[in-house]
């Protein structure tokens, strides 16, 4: 789902980008670049070479999500990772880093312009954001942390003594007491995923699809509720964005020649679903295999730890086995913030 041909899934953000008017798909019929589920209708950009693509883009002024949001949008098509340092600082008055878990997205993409920037130009984009916040200073820290830059660490060094309250964030990073980018556990909760699309969206780069593409086997995981869930989740958001993004089709095709035959079978049901725009059966599928857990349990503990298990999931997955379930309460509140995974819970149990 991507900026100019437009992505459905980050279409649906109206959680992160303002409050939710409706859950209904908005599509313009002028505009090449539907946008679902926002009240923002995005311009097409202007083609290359054309007058009004040779004048100096005004500078934004960040001065509402929405306009975040369309930064994002439009990143992969006219790259200005000069605004990189006001966009930091828009989302920080906008609290999108008050629910950490939920800001994948945000923190993904930052991350993922800085790893396209020599050290020099890193380093000074870095200086340009603070004065920060001490409670948003984390989200400044994981942002280089998940960048995935050569010299990250380096980096995250420079700027350490303007943070003195969270050295010991840092240290943690620096001695990979905590994960980076690369050794994220993507059955830890949305936020991994939601870090890899953000990354995706700023680079366009085949590797963080390549990780989203290695848990599709998750989503018939008969055992473990959240890897069953984030594993719906990469099979529901692959489908739907590459339904909307040619570039991206074009990647899962060519992730074929390196898939193993079950892997090969499970990206196949995407391409499908994206090429005839049918991913609605990927979510009831989804749906058949929670009531298949609620029922019978996982096949190796068809015990009451189980449903311990989904109480206390990372997902608040009962957001998606709500209507399975009866809406019967399973000891997680139902709030789906700005995580876009969370968006695609939601469009699942919906």
């Amino acid at each position: 789902m991507i900026w100019r041909t437009g992505l459905l899934f980050l279409g649906c953000v109206y959680a992160f980008a303002g409050p939710a008017h409706s859950a209904t798909p908005t599509v313009s019929s002028t505009s090449p670049t539907p946008m679902v589920g926002t009240t923002t209708t995005i311009a097409p950009l202007s083609k290359p070479g054309t007058k009004a693509a040779q004048r100096k883009a005004p500078v934004p002024k960040f001065d509402r999500p929405e306009v975040v949001l369309q930064f994002i949008q439009g990143y992969r098509a006219r790259p200005e990772p000069q605004h990189l340092a006001s966009v930091f600082s828009a989302m920080t008055r906008h609290g999108v880093f008050r629910e950490m878990e939920q800001a994948g997205i945000h923190l993904g993409f930052l991350g993922g312009v800085l790893s396209t920037l020599d050290d020099d130009r890193a380093a000074a984009t870095l200086v340009k954001m603070f004065p920060v916040h001490p409670e948003d200073q984390p989200a400044l820290i994981k942002a280089v942390a998940f960048s995935g830059h050569p010299q990250w660490k380096a980096l995250l060094r420079g700027i350490t003594e303007r943070m003195p309250s969270r050295a010991v964030l840092v240290d943690r990073y620096l001695t990979d007491k905590m994960p980076a980018l690369e050794a994220m556990a993507l059955d830890a909760g949305p936020q991994p995923l939601d870090v890899l699309w953000g990354n995706y969206f700023a680079t366009g780069s085949f590797e963080p699809i390549v990780r989203i593409i290695s848990v599709l086997k998750w989503s018939a995981d008969g055992n473990d509720v959240e890897r069953l869930t984030i594993g719906s989740m990469a099979k529901w958001t692959l489908a739907q964005n590459a339904s909307r993004d040619v570039d991206l089709l074009r990647l899962l095709k060519a992730a074929l020649t390196t898939e193993t035959p079950e892997g090969r079978k499970r990206l196949v049901d995407v391409i499908e679903a994206a090429e005839t725009a049918e991913t609605g059966k990927i979510r009831k599928e989804a749906l058949v295999a929670i009531e298949q857990l609620k029922v019978k349990g996982p096949a190796k503990t068809r015990n009451a730890q189980w449903w311990g298990q989904a109480g206390q999931t990372a997902l608040a997955f009962g957001c998606v086995v709500g209507s399975a379930l009866g809406n019967v309460a399973i000891g997680v509140p139902c709030v789906i913030g700005g995580a876009l995974s969370g968006v695609a819970l939601k469009a699942i149990g919906n």
